[in-house]
C-alpha cells in the first residue's frame, strides 16, 4: 500500500527537507583532499542533532553512521572511516534525518579537489538524470516513466544506471512503497497521485551496471571497479498533472534545475 500525504503532513517533510538540504551544504563545504568521512559523519551527527533532529541512518537495520559516504566505485552505503580523501576521488555522500517524525532523505556526490574529465561528466549526467527522471513524476503517469526516463539520459553518455538498488517511498518510514528503479520501459509500475513522496535517486556507474556488497555486510561496489555517482532528493507528487515538488531543494523548481540553476 502506497501511503498519501495530506497538506499539513507534507509541510511537515517540506520543514524536514529545508533542514536536510542546509546540513548537506555544509557537509559538502568541507569535502577536500584530507578530511576524512569519519569527520564528516561526525560534522552530520552535531549539525542534525543541534536542529532537533536525528539522523535516519544511525542505527538503521545496524548501520554505525549518521551518514552514508561512498568514493569512487563505491555506489551506496559506503561506511564512514579515518582514511583521508584524495585529490581527484569522487565521494558520494548520502543523508536523512527525522524531524518531528517524518523522513527527508538526499545524497550527493561531488569531486575531491581536482577531478577527471570523465568524473565531472559522470557526477553531471548523474544529477541531470535525476531531474529528467522527475520530469515524469507528475499525476496520472506511472512509476516505470521516471526510471525509463533516468535511463534514457544516462546511457546517451555511455553511462549506466545500478540496477540492484532504487530509489523508494518515504514518509513517516525512511522506506515505503513504491519501489522506484532507475531503469526499465516506461507505462509500468503504480499511478502516480498527488500526496505521494518519493526519493528518487538515480546511482550511475561510469561502466558496467552489476554490483555487489562487499563483506562489511554495507558498502555496495561495482563490479568492474568503475566510479559510480548517486544523486537524490525527496519529491511530492502535486495535483493536476503539475511539476513535483523537490522537498529536499527549497526554493528551487524543476525548471530552474533543468536550467541549472541553484540545484546543485
Amino acid at each position: 500500500m502506497i501511503p498519501l500525504k495530506n497538506p499539513a503532513q507534507i509541510q511537515k517533510m517540506r520543514e524536514a527537507g529545508a533542514l536536510l538540504r542546509e546540513v548537506l551544504l555544509e557537509i559538502r563545504g568541507r569535502i577536500e583532499p584530507g578530511v576524512t568521512t569519519r569527520q564528516l559523519d561526525r560534522l552530520a551527527a552535531t549539525l542534525i542533532g543541534r536542529r532537533g533532529a536525528r539522523p535516519s541512518f544511525l542505527h538503521y537495520n545496524g548501520f554505525p553512521a549518521s551518514i552514508c559516504t561512498s568514493p569512487d566505485s563505491q555506489v551506496v552505503h559506503g561506511i564512514p572511516g579515518d582514511t583521508p580523501l584524495a585529490e581527484g576521488q569522487i565521494l558520494s555522500v548520502d543523508g536523512g534525518l527525522i524531524l518531528d517524525g517524518w523522513q527527508a532523505d538526499s545524497a550527493f556526490t561531488v569531486g575531491v579537489g581536482k577531478i577527471s574529465e570523465q568524473a565531472s561528466k559522470l557526477i553531471e549526467v548523474t544529477e541531470r538524470s535525476f531531474f529528467e527522471g522527475i520530469a515524469m513524476a507528475r499525476e496520472g503517469n506511472r512509476i516505470g516513466d521516471i526510471g525509463h526516463a533516468v535511463q534514457a539520459c544516462v546511457e546517451g553518455f555511455g553511462f549506466a544506471p545500478v540496477r540492484k538498488l532504487c530509489g523508494h517511498g518515504i514518509g513517516r518510514q525512511m522506506h515505503e512503497d513504491p519501489t522506484v528503479p532507475n531503469y526499465g520501459p516506461p507505462g509500468r509500475g503504480a499511478r502516480l497521485r498527488a500526496g505521494m513522496t518519493l526519493a528518487v535517486e538515480p546511482m550511475i556507474a561510469a561502466g558496467g551496471w552489476p554490483v555487489h556488497q562487499l563483506p562489511d555486510g554495507w558498502t555496495e561496489v561495482t563490479d568492474d571497479g568503475s566510479l559510480c555517482a548517486h544523486y537524490e532528493h525527496t519529491i511530492a507528487i502535486t495535483d493536476g498533472g503539475m511539476d513535483p515538488e523537490i522537498l529536499t531543494l527549497p526554493g528551487v523548481t524543476l525548471a530552474q534545475a533543468l536550467r541549472g540553476e541553484g540545484a546543485r
